[in-house]
């Protein structure tokens, strides 16, 4: 039995009943495939020592924007990502990544992130797909309410642009120069500006 992913041929007499050209061939149209279109497949990089689970926050809102497949990969740490989410892709067919991190506040913590997200642009660089990091750090906000609040808040609006790079990318280029910021208010366009 075939499945509905093979191949369909066209609807037309068949071969027996064909008419034929002057030239001897039939002038039945060539039998065509139907391709089913593939689901996009979506990584999700996340480490254990984020103090927010950004990864949830992350699948709920592709989950309510799109229906891709989804592939989540935990590492311990943000220097961990780079090659997380190259495997994401070069491993798991990923045709994108979003990549979670949450480093400290210490001084350490932004030298690990700093190289954490160099990596993440090399990783972008070596396999030519798109590697959205949503970095929080864990000094950006006052109280641990605050930073669950933005941790949430900045996931959910990369997510949302990462389904905009697969799937409407028109999307963006329509938000071009206005301003805008993932997890705090957006700034809007200058005066005289864009201002789509």
């Amino acid at each position: 039995m075939r499945s509905s992913f093979e191949w369909k041929r066209a609807n037309g007499p068949s071969s027996t009943n064909s008419k034929m050209d002057s030239s001897g061939s039939t002038n039945n149209p060539k039998p065509h495939a139907i391709h089913p279109v593939p689901m996009k497949r979506i990584g999700i990089a996340d480490t254990t020592f984020a103090r927010y689970d950004m990864a949830r926050s992350a699948i709920k809102e592709i989950k309510k924007n799109a229906s891709p497949e989804i592939v989540r990969y935990t590492v311990p740490g943000v220097k961990d990502l780079p090659v997380a989410a190259k495997k994401l892709i070069e491993e798991h067919g990923c045709e994108a990544v979003i990549a979670l991190g949450m480093p400290g506040a210490a001084p350490i913590d932004k030298v690990c992130a700093h190289e954490a997200s160099s990596g993440l642009i090399m990783a972008q660089l070596m396999t030519n797909r798109h590697i959205i990091e949503v970095f929080v750090h864990e000094d950006e906000a006052p109280d641990e309410e605050g930073l669950a609040r933005l941790a949430d808040r900045r996931t959910a609006e990369h997510a949302i642009n990462l389904i905009s790079l697969l799937y409407h990318p028109e999307r963006l280029a329509r938000l071009a120069g206005t301003g805008q910021r993932q997890g705090y208010e957006d700034k809007g366009p200058l005066e005289g500006g864009s201002g789509h």
